[in-house]
């Protein structure tokens, strides 16, 4: 098969087939003229850049200079094609171990035939169901192409997914302009948090391909995962969120050595989301008008999810657990920020070393103890 960005080479996943079958299978975007797209790409892209001066203005972090990541406003095919290639890029090395293993696997000869195909298909779909439902997104590990330009050096680029954000801003029933600068803040934080930290993608790269690496997995059971995971989008197991305690896709591949991993992880990502979130509520009242009102219909969007399937694929998909990130990682910040400062809160950003562990997320005094005291001793 021809692989998106690559050589033509045969795999566990056929990744054209996955953009092709996602494509197919999403839900059309909210009915707009041709005049309002162009309109509503104008204002987010005016929005993004206003963003890194208020962003970098709070936080106290990164320069001009530093924004060397392009900023894209893109349609459900666009992102799809985006997270497709990044998603290639960064599961190689567990895919190339797939393979290999696939050869020594009962029924591999099978499996050689049709599984790249097959999950394919399978992946699409559910590509095709969270197509649908991102706003934004910073893409940490973006290869760059000819269709979709990344920063220099392997920089990532900022996504903002323009029918998504029209669509929930009509749902939320929200002033259209404040909602899309409201959403602009939170994905230029991520920006900004990777572009003015140079040290953050490599050990965030570093800490997830030493996740892979230590996944010692039978290829039938990923498979199996992701069909069941595409059955339930299918509405074939909507009782999906019960089955096997309703473990995710992370869950079903640790090790040990995975569980001390995903634990550093889970705090990383726990402090990005979280300071992504604190800065949009602080920046929000000077430059967002109505976002008292922005911030409470969102969150209960949030939190109640759009039905019982969309909860069970949450689940599957481990979506549930970014939800606990946004919260947990906002009450750290906002802690954190109270007793020292933003200036203080700004050491996390020093080395690997002070960022914050799992435990410390939920007890942002004893991060405060271990860098500020060491700092100081």
């Amino acid at each position: 098969m021809t692989s998106i960005g690559g050589a033509a080479t045969p795999g566990m996943v056929d990744w054209n087939l996955a953009v092709a079958t996602a494509t197919r299978l999403m839900r059309p975007g909210p009915e707009v003229s041709r005049d309002e797209a162009r309109a509503v790409v104008a204002e987010l892209r005016r929005h993004a850049k206003a963003s890194e001066e208020h962003v970098r203005g709070f936080t106290r972090l990164g320069t001009e200079e530093t924004h060397d990541t392009p900023v894209l406003v893109v349609d459900r095919p666009g992102w799809v094609r985006a997270n497709v290639a990044g998603f290639r890029e960064l599961l190689k090395p567990l895919l190339d171990k797939m393979q290999e293993r696939r050869t020594s696997t009962p029924g591999g000869a099978v499996l050689g035939a049709v599984g790249g195909k097959v999950t394919g298909v399978e992946l699409g779909m559910l590509l095709s169901f969270l197509a649908s439902r991102v706003l934004g997104q910073y893409e940490t590990f973006a290869p760059a192409t000819r269709e979709l330009p990344a920063g220099a050096g392997g920089g990532g680029r900022l996504l903002l997914v323009a029918p998504n954000i029209v669509h929930v801003e009509r749902e939320l029933d929200v002033q259209p302009h404040d909602f899309r600068l409201w959403v602009c803040l939170h994905e230029e934080t991520h920006r900004t948090q990777f572009t003015a930290v140079p040290w953050l993608r490599d050990h965030l790269e570093g800490e997830i391909q030493s996740f892979l690496g230590e996944t010692d997995v039978d290829p039938m059971t990923v498979l199996e995962r992701i069909r069941e995971a595409a059955q339930s989008l299918a509405g074939g197991r909507p009782e999906a969120e019960e089955d096997d305690g309703g473990r995710s896709f992370v869950e079903i591949v640790q090790t040990p050595a995975q569980r001390e991993i995903l634990g550093r992880l889970t705090a990383v990502m726990s402090l990005l989301e979280g300071h992504a979130d604190f800065v949009m509520d602080g920046v929000g009242p000077a430059v967002v008008p109505s976002v008292a009102e922005i911030r409470e219909k969102f969150q209960q969007r949030r939190a109640k999810g759009a039905s019982r399937l969309d909860m069970a694929l949450r689940k599957l998909l481990g979506l549930d657990a970014k939800l606990r990130q946004y919260r947990d990682g906002e009450r750290f910040v906002r802690a954190v920020v109270d007793q020292v400062g933003m200036d203080g809160f700004n050491r996390v950003w020093t080395s690997p070393n002070t960022l914050p562990t799992k435990a410390e997320i939920a007890k942002p005094a004893d991060w405060v103890a271990r860098v500020h005291r060491k700092a100081e001793s």
